[in-house]
């Protein structure tokens, strides 16, 4: 089994100064889950090369089991870092793609044209499609076959406002991501901030927030295998 991670290349929070990029949990656990049941796993990113760390999800208290051993993993810190361009990247090599969040991609995947021309060639291709936290974002503009939005009448989640709030971001990212899934005909769902949910619907599963990426990363493989 192949599958494509995909991470952001924005670093920039906003118009605040301070960095921001991938979230580190929600690309260690993912990865990990993936890697040990046996997939071959290919990083790529819009730039290419390494991807940025948001610097906040090093610090102590976002530190998981999956981030230690990703601190201390050379072999997937070399990946890391040289992460493929994402316009190299081509659909009938793998079997399935998966975006970590952290708030980057509501700025460059969101609107990033080989990324949205990507998750449209994996529908068509009846290939899933994963995001977990705000890479649900990368779905927004990204459209069904016969045109529609290809969030619209399915059912999704992702970070909802209320963590936006908790955060104290609502100000600073460009939408708020709840409210643009629902605005395209998305049947947004969540529970009580921080706590998991993945939401599956056909080729489709998104998780709401870090806490949700090992299961994002679990019903990855269980569509993977039962296709």
């Amino acid at each position: 089994m192949n599958v494509l991670i995909v991470l952001t290349s924005h670093d920039q929070l906003g118009d605040t100064g301070h960095k921001t990029g991938f979230w580190l949990e929600e690309f260690a656990s993912p990865y990990y889950t993936l890697l040990d049941a046996g997939v071959v796993l290919t990083l790529a990113s819009p730039l290419g090369g390494q991807p940025p760390l948001d610097p906040k999800s090093s610090e102590p208290g976002f530190l998981t089991d999956a981030t230690r051993r990703f601190e201390a993993d050379s072999a997937a810190n070399t990946a890391l870092a040289s992460t493929v361009k994402l316009s190299t990247v081509q659909v009938d090599d793998f079997d399935a793609v998966f975006y970590p969040g952290g708030h980057g991609p509501l700025w460059d995947l969101h609107n990033d044209p080989d990324s949205i021309a990507l998750i449209e060639s994996f529908i068509a291709a009846d290939k899933p499609v994963a995001t977990v936290c705000h890479a649900p974002a990368v779905l927004l503009k990204a459209k069904a076959a016969n045109g529609d939005p290809l969030v619209m009448g399915k059912n999704v989640t992702g970070f909802s406002n209320s963590e936006e709030a908790a955060v104290e971001l609502t100000d600073v990212v460009p939408y708020l991501l709840e409210d643009e899934l629902a605005s395209l005909g998305g049947l947004y769902q969540k529970v009580d901030d921080w706590h998991p949910l993945a939401v599956v619907d056909g080729l489709i599963i998104t998780g709401q927030n870090p806490g949700s990426s090992t299961a994002v990363a679990e019903a990855l493989l269980k569509a993977v295998n039962s296709l």
